[in-house]
């Protein structure tokens, strides 16, 4: 009796035993595969990170590129900056000369038109006051006036003024006093070649504007010239080319 007890609680402890063998081998497989699949996992995520890594190397690679560009196109714009400013205070003192220019030519201009409007002025009382039969024309912005030497000297000299030829310097000074801005040129104009004759009855004319008529000796210049095969004098009334000059050369002066 005891050895069929003994026996049969060998038996169900051998049954029992074989059951959890069975159920530990069930639990190991169930962990090998829980195993592998966090291998699987992990091998996953390692994978993923590589991706992630490089991604990441990338995009940094790319801030720097970026930064790089962004430093340049700085220092471009800075140097834009500079040339832009340089060229517009370039410009501005162009700009600026250029005005300084307009302006000198513009007095420049309205002295040629003033010495333009002077010479029609002129002109008009030439012919009014020595008549419609004078010799009067206009060249080079100057009225000449033309009159002969016996209409001046009479016959018998060639270095006095005739007692008919005062009245008619009268009007010449007449014309100069009325107009003060105005110079006069007398020309003597010898076709012989006697240059010092000439040039000492242009001084005898000027001798008795101002001496007779009171014109400023400042305003008149005497001179022999070779008439090519004409004589006579020619009074050349016109702008004060002196003043014109100076002025001229101020403004150029200034502008430098």
């Amino acid at each position: 009796m005891r050895t069929f007890i003994l026996l049969t609680f060998l038996l169900c402890g051998t049954a029992v035993f074989g059951q959890k063998k069975s159920e530990l081998f069930a639990q190991i497989e169930s962990l090998k595969s829980q195993l592998d699949s966090v291998k699987g996992l992990v091998s996953e995520a390692k994978k993923n990170e590589r991706i992630s890594k490089a991604k990441a190397e990338s995009f940094e690679s790319q801030v720097l590129e970026l930064q790089d560009a962004n430093a340049t196109l700085l220092k471009n714009l800075s140097s834009f900056a500079e040339v832009s400013n340089k060229n517009s205070e370039n410009i501005n003192n162009a700009l600026a000369s250029l005005s300084e220019k307009e302006a000198q030519l513009k007095d420049i201009n309205d002295a040629i038109a003033s010495n333009d409007s002077t010479a029609i002025v002129v002109l008009t009382n030439a012919k009014q006051s020595l008549g419609e039969n004078a010799r009067v024309a206009v060249s080079n912005g100057a009225v000449v006036i033309s009159e002969s030497l016996e209409s001046l000297f009479g016959d018998g000299s060639k270095s006095n003024i005739s007692a008919e030829a005062e009245p008619w310097l009268g009007k010449i000074a007449g014309i100069l006093k009325a107009n003060p801005k105005t110079a006069l040129t007398i020309e003597g104009l010898s076709m012989t070649g006697e240059l010092d004759l000439a040039a000492q009855q242009a001084a005898t004319i000027s001798s008795v504007l101002q001496k007779n008529f009171e014109i400023d000796p400042n305003r008149i210049m005497a001179l022999g010239k070779d008439g090519n095969f004409k004589e006579g004098i020619n009074f050349k009334i016109h702008p004060k080319f002196d003043e014109f000059y100076l002025m001229v050369r101020e403004n150029m002066r200034n502008a430098n």
